[in-house]
Formats: C-alpha cells, sequence, structure tokens
C-alpha cells in the first residue's frame, strides 16, 4: 500500500502545485478530516471514494486496510506539515511493522512557521510545544526551563486564554503572547500582540495558535524590549530553596525537609534518571517542588493526608513556578492508585504510624529498578534511642522481607539539628 499525504492550507481554495494536482486527478481513494474533504471536493475525479479521518483511527485503518491490493495508493490530505504534529506521524506509527507500506509527504506551512512569517519573527531558536489533545507537562517544562521564545499549538481546553492565565499563576509574566487566528485563511486571518493579562480575558477563534516571546524591563521609563535568553525578570532559581520562603503548616519550622537535607534526597532518588516520582506525605510540597524544578522532565505526584497540605501546595508551588505537580489529598492506603502512573522513585515523608503499610502498597506500585527513599531522626541524636530507632528498623525489616535491595543509609548532620539518617532501598 502507499501513502500520498498532502499538506492543505485553511485557506477556502487552498493552492497545491502542478505535480500535487497530477496526483489528485489520477488519483480514486482519498482520506482526510470532514473539513479537508469540503476544500478539495471540487479537484477530486468523478466517483473518488472518500474516507473520513475520524476517532477512533482503528477505524480509520481498517478500511484502509480493506483496500489493499498489490497497486493501491490512498491519497491522505492534511493540515499543514503533515509531519509537524500531524496525521503523517501517526500513520508511519502504524506502518512501521508493515514494511511493504510506502509514504511520500508533500506538505505546507505549518501554523507556527505562518505566524513567524507574518511576524517576521526569526524561528530557528523556537522551543515547540503541542497541547493538542496533550496534557500540560511539556508546556510546563518550557516554562521552567526559562525558554525565551515557546511555540504552542493549541486546542478548545488549552487555549490561549488559559495558557496566559497559567502563566500568571505561576509567575512567568514577562512574555509577549502572539496569537494567529485562522491562518491561511485570508478572509478570517487575524493577528494579535498581547501581553499575558490581556490574553488571560479574551477570546479567539479556533483553529489558532500561539508565540510566546520573553522579554526584558529597562530603562527608567519601563520600555519593554526583546532579550532572548535573559530571565532576571523571572522569579529567582534555586538549587536549595531557602526554608523561610516556603509558606509553613501553622508555621511550624519543624515540619520541612530542611534544603541540604532536601537536596541530598533528592540526589538519594536518582532522579536524572527517572520520569516518575511519588512524594507521600509531602506537607509543605518542599520535596515535590524542588524536584519538579530541577528536573523539569520528571512527572511528580505528591500525597497528603491533612486537607490543608493542598492549600501549601498551591501557595508554595506557584510561589516558586512549579506548575504540574499533581496532588492527591487523603490516606495513602486508603486511596485508589492503579489509575496513576506507576513510579520510578518513592520518597516517604510522612507515615503517621504506619510506616511498614506504606512501604508495602508503595512497593506494589513501584515500577522495576526503582528507588524508595525515607528519612529518619539518626537514633544515635536522641535520648530515647529504641523509639527512634524503630522507624530504621521497620524500614529496613519490611523492605527485606519484600525482597527489595537495602543500601547503605548516609548519615547526615546539619548545624543544631538533629542527624539525620538517609534510607534507601531499590527494587529488582
Amino acid at each position: 500500500m502507499k501513502y500520498i499525504v498532502i499538506g492543505i492550507s485553511d485557506a477556502p481554495q487552498p493552492f497545491f502545485p502542478p505535480e500535487v494536482l497530477d496526483i489528485i486527478r489520477r488519483g480514486s481513494v482519498f482520506s482526510g478530516g470532514r473539513r479537508h474533504h469540503e476544500r478539495v471536493a471540487h479537484l477530486l475525479p468523478e466517483g473518488a471514494q472518500w474516507i473520513d479521518i475520524t476517532v477512533p483511527l482503528s477505524k480509520v485503518f481498517e478500511q484502509y486496510e480493506r483496500l489493499e491490493t498489490a497497486t493501491a495508493e490512498v491519497i491522505v490530505f492534511a493540515s499543514g506539515d503533515p509531519l509537524f504534529f500531524g496525521f503523517a506521524n501517526t500513520l508511519k506509527r502504524w506502518c512501521s511493522s508493515r514494511c511493504e507500506d510506502t509514504i511520500v509527504v508533500y506538505s505546507a506551512p505549518n501554523s507556527l512557521q505562518m505566524l513567524a512569517h507574518r511576524l517576521v519573527m526569526p524561528y530557528h531558536d523556537m522551543r515547540i510545544v503541542s497541547l493538542t489533545g496533550r496534557p500540560w507537562h511539556e508546556f510546563d517544562r518550557a516554562l521552567i526551563e526559562r525558554s525565551a521564545k515557546i511555540g504552542v499549538l493549541t486546542d478548545r481546553e488549552h487555549t490561549p486564554a488559559a495558557i496566559a492565565q497559567r502563566m500568571l499563576q505561576y509567575g512567568y509574566i514577562p512574555y509577549y503572547i502572539y496569537i494567529g487566528e485562522h491562518l491561511g485563511n485570508p478572509e478570517r486571518e487575524r493577528i494579535h500582540k498581547l501581553s499575558l493579562e490581556e490574553a488571560a480575558h479574551g477570546s479567539f477563534e479556533m483553529p489558532n495558535c500561539v508565540i510566546l516571546s520573553r522579554y526584558e524591563v529597562r530603562g527608567t521609563l519601563g520600555e519593554n524590549s526583546f532579550v532572548e535568553g535573559e530571565d532576571s525578570n523571572l522569579a529567582p532559581r534555586y538549587y536549595g530553596i531557602p526554608d523561610n520562603q516556603f509558606e509553613l503548616l501553622d508555621g511550624r519550622e519543624k515540619m520541612i525537609t530542611k534544603a541540604p537535607i532536601r537536596l541530598l534526597t533528592l540526589a538519594a532518588l536518582e532522579l536524572q534518571n527517572r520520569q516518575w516520582l511519588w512524594d507521600i506525605g509531602f506537607c509543605t510540597g518542599s520535596i515535590s517542588i524542588e524536584a519538579r524544578l530541577m528536573f523539569p522532565h520528571l512527572r511528580v505526584t505528591a500525597f497528603e493526608i491533612r486537607p490543608e497540605g493542598q492549600r501549601l501546595m498551591d501557595i508554595n508551588s506557584r510561589r516558586f513556578g512549579a506548575p504540574g505537580i499533581t496532588t492527591c489529598i487523603g490516606d495513602f492506603l486508603a486511596l485508589p492508585c492503579d489509575e496513576l502512573d506507576k513510579p520510578d522513585a518513592i520518597f516517604i515523608g510522612g507515615h503517621g504510624g504506619h510506616l511498614a503499610d506504606i512501604i508495602r502498597k508503595a512497593n506494589y506500585y513501584l515500577l522495576p529498578g526503582g528507588v524508595m527513599v525515607y528519612n529518619c531522626v539518626s537514633p544515635s541524636s536522641v535520648s530515647d534511642r529504641r523509639i527512634r530507632s524503630d522507624s530504621q528498623e521497620i524500614f529496613n525489616q519490611t523492605a527485606t522481607e519484600l525482597g527489595l535491595i537495602v543500601e547503605e543509609p548516609l548519615h547526615v548532620a546539619i548545624n543544631d539539628y538533629h542527624p539525620i539518617d538517609i534510607l534507601k532501598v531499590r527494587k529488582h
């Protein structure tokens, strides 16, 4: 089977070069979205067959398979550049195990290219993020990594207004937002240059796309000028957020993992090589927030039994610009976790006297090769050593029963605080 994928613009009468027009004239089986059919119907040969591309795509591919002969050919229309988050990528994945299939692509400019062209804006250095049918994660990552120029493909949920609101909530403010509506359609095309505050209250027609460009405020009169690669107008970046900058639980300074311990804990979790962290008993959210900022690729799910934990996480994650942390409020042992993505790193920050049960449940979901870390006060640092040594003994004993590899603990003493033992186990 041969698939010829042709990019099409949003214009009512799209332009095709002579080579592509000749392919269309010779074709017999065509496919694409309904709006594509409306634009090209007048070009199709008489008696041509059309297959709508609708979800679920498996039904579309079943129709393609029923067409197969040694010389079968399907001409597919797709928006813009079909290889730019487009249908050609999906088709390529489907054909990957079918060595007899071939794909040929004729592209049109994609929407972000067209918007950059309208703005006469170089786009070779633009970070590209698709929010079309996707979660916020990669967009949040681009913000955390301080990308100076971000091109965003939108949908009806991730609108320009929603994008602007999210950036304002998490302190990523010094950006202009450029919005292109109906790009390629001379009758409906509109371009906007707005502040985030203006865009947050706006309404924009679909289809649209967005380019975000950071600026630096300069001069005594507050003029804005573009400075790529600078971020002095954003919240400061830390390697260990100072403890006193967090919103604390009832102002209790002891209810936070101290910055030096926090950094050593993150190192023990090996987050540079991990994909999903569970933070059990997050309290102020310090471990989750620090992990999210240091390792923006990481997906973080945080659990806390206290209802006030949600407020603390909201305040602190926005204060330090750490979007995208998933919070689960309630007793970890009672919470349903089967629908959550399984972690390859787990930190136990609190256990409420149920450490062994928490380890068992956490281990059930921990992926092979994953690590689990728990911090406890060193038994040598308190008067009642028997009581304080219980949690370390429970951790090691439970881990051994579960067949986990117990690694050498790290003993840490910071200033006048009680020494801490960072305990770590690894799953086969």
